[in-house]
C-alpha cells in the first residue's frame, strides 16, 4: 500500500510540477498553455473578483490501476467585499479509473454577507475500494480486506450567526452503503462486522461553531471550534439506533512575519450500533497524516496535531514548508482508553502558493508513522 501511494504521489507530482514549471516567471514565451497556467494558477484577476481554477490529476495504485481525474476550486467574497466578508471556497474533485471506478468529491465552506450564513460540509458518492483492518486499537498492520462498495457521503451544517464569530445552526450527516463486495485476504479471514451487508443512515442533530478564521483554506490567525451531537435514529432503510458527539478545538498563531503555529484537538465518541463504515475512523489527509483513514477504527477517538508553518519562506515568493506531530488512539469507549495503544506521527511537507491574491497554497505532505509513510497533495492546509 504503501508503494502504491509512492507512485501516485510521484505521477501527481510530476504533472503538477509540470504546469507550474509552465507558468514560471522566466518564461518568455506568450504562448497559449501559458495563458491559460496564468489564467488559473497565477491568480491574475482581482483579489475582489472570484477566481475558479481547473487542474488534472494522474494517479496509480494496484486496486485501482490508472486513475484519472479532474479539481475543480472557486475561489470568493459575498459581494466581493474583501473588507468585511471573508474568503468562500468550493471544492471538486472527479475521478474514473480504468477499472470502473469513480468518484465525485465536493468540499465547501460557505460564508455569507456579514457572516450571516455560513455552511460548512463535504460530500462523497464513489465506487471505491476501501481497506478493513479491523475494529480497535489492537487490530494488525498486515492482511486487510477490501471492501468494494458503492457509497454516498453527506455532511452539511447551516449555521446562522449568533454572536460575532459564534453561529449555531443544524447538522446532518447521511451514510449510505451498498453493492457490497467483501473480499477476505489469503490466508485470514475478518469476522464480518455490523454494516457489512449495506446500510443507510440519516443522523440529525445540533451544532455550534466559533471560527474568527478570515481564511478556511490557510488560516494565519484565529481559533475554530465545533461542539455537535447528532441523532441516528432506526428508519425504513436501516435498524440500527447510534448517537454521535464530536468536538474540534483549533488555534492559530502568527509567530512571525509569514511564520505560523498552529494546534488541534479533536474528539468523537459514539453510542449505539454503530456500522463498520460510520465508526470514528483514525488517519487520512487531515489528522493523524500517515496512517490509512481507517487503519483504526472504533467508537471513540481523540487526537491532538500540531504544525509549524512557513508561507512562504523569506527567500522565495512562492514556495514553503511545515513540519508537524500527532498522536491518537481509538477505544470502544472513553474510559477503556489505554496509553499503551496511542500512536504517534509526524512529518513535513511543502507548500506552493498557487494564488497569491487569495492566500491560498498547494500542499504535498508526508506522513510517518510506525508503519510506514503516507503522501497526500491537496489544495488547503490539513487545518
Amino acid at each position: 500500500m504503501q508503494q502504491s501511494n509512492y507512485r501516485r504521489l510521484r505521477n501527481q507530482l510530476f504533472l503538477i510540477g509540470l504546469l507550474l514549471g509552465l507558468s514560471s516567471e522566466q518564461a518568455v514565451s506568450q504562448t497559449f498553455i501559458k495563458r491559460v497556467i496564468d489564467r488559473y494558477f497565477n491568480d491574475t484577476t482581482s483579489a475582489a473578483r472570484p477566481h475558479v481554477s481547473f487542474y488534472p490529476t494522474l494517479g496509480y495504485a494496484p486496486e485501482t490501476s490508472i486513475e484519472l481525474g479532474l479539481s475543480a476550486l472557486y475561489l470568493y467574497h459575498a459581494h466581493n467585499d474583501t473588507l468585511t466578508n471573508r474568503l468562500s471556497e468550493i471544492q471538486a474533485f472527479s475521478f474514473f479509473t480504468l477499472r470502473g471506478q469513480y468518484g465525485l468529491n465536493l468540499d465547501h465552506a460557505i460564508y455569507g454577507d456579514n457572516d450571516r450564513w455560513f455552511f460548512l460540509g463535504r460530500g462523497r458518492v464513489q465506487r471505491f475500494p476501501l481497506l478493513y483492518y479491523g475494529i480497535g486499537p489492537q487490530s494488525g498492520p498486515t492482511n486487510p480486506a477490501t471492501v468494494d462498495a458503492f457509497s454516498i457521503q453527506l455532511r452539511e451544517r447551516a449555521m446562522r450567526r449568533l454572536r460575532p464569530n459564534l453561529f449555531g445552526g443544524l447538522e446532518l450527516d447521511f451514510q449510505h452503503l451498498s453493492r457490497i463486495e467483501f473480499q477476505q485476504p489469503e490466508g485470514t479471514a475478518h469476522d464480518l462486522p455490523l454494516g457489512s451487508q449495506g446500510t443507510s443512515n440519516l443522523g440529525l442533530g445540533l451544532g455550534l461553531v466559533y471560527d474568527s478564521r478570515p481564511n478556511a483554506l490557510n488560516p494565519r490567525k484565529g481559533y475554530f471550534s465545533e461542539i455537535a451531537y447528532l441523532n441516528y435514529g432506526q428508519s425504513r432503510s436501516s435498524a440500527l439506533s447510534f448517537h454521535n458527539i464530536f468536538a474540534d478545538f483549533r488555534g492559530y498563531h502568527s509567530v512571525r512575519p509569514n511564520q505560523v503555529l498552529a494546534w488541534q484537538v479533536y474528539g468523537n465518541l459514539m453510542t449505539g450500533n454503530v456500522p463498520f463504515n460510520q465508526l470514528a475512523l483514525l488517519g487520512g489527509e487531515n489528522t493523524m497524516r500517515g496512517y490509512y483513514l481507517g487503519r483504526y477504527r472504533d467508537k471513540f477517538y481523540a487526537a491532538t496535531q500540531v504544525e509549524y508553518r512557513w508561507l512562504p519562506f523569506p527567500f522565495s515568493q512562492r514556495f514553503g514548508a511545515v513540519v508537524f506531530a500527532a498522536i491518537g488512539t481509538v477505544a470502544p469507549s472513553v474510559d477503556q482508553v489505554q496509553f499503551e495503544h496511542l500512536l504517534p506521527t509526524a512529518g513535513t511537507g511543502i507548500r506552493y502558493l498557487l494564488f497569491k491574491k487569495k492566500d491560498v497554497f498547494l500542499r504535498a505532505d508526508m506522513g510517518i508513522t510506525r508503519e510506514g509513510l503516507g503522501f497526500y497533495i491537496l489544495t488547503g492546509e490539513a487545518f
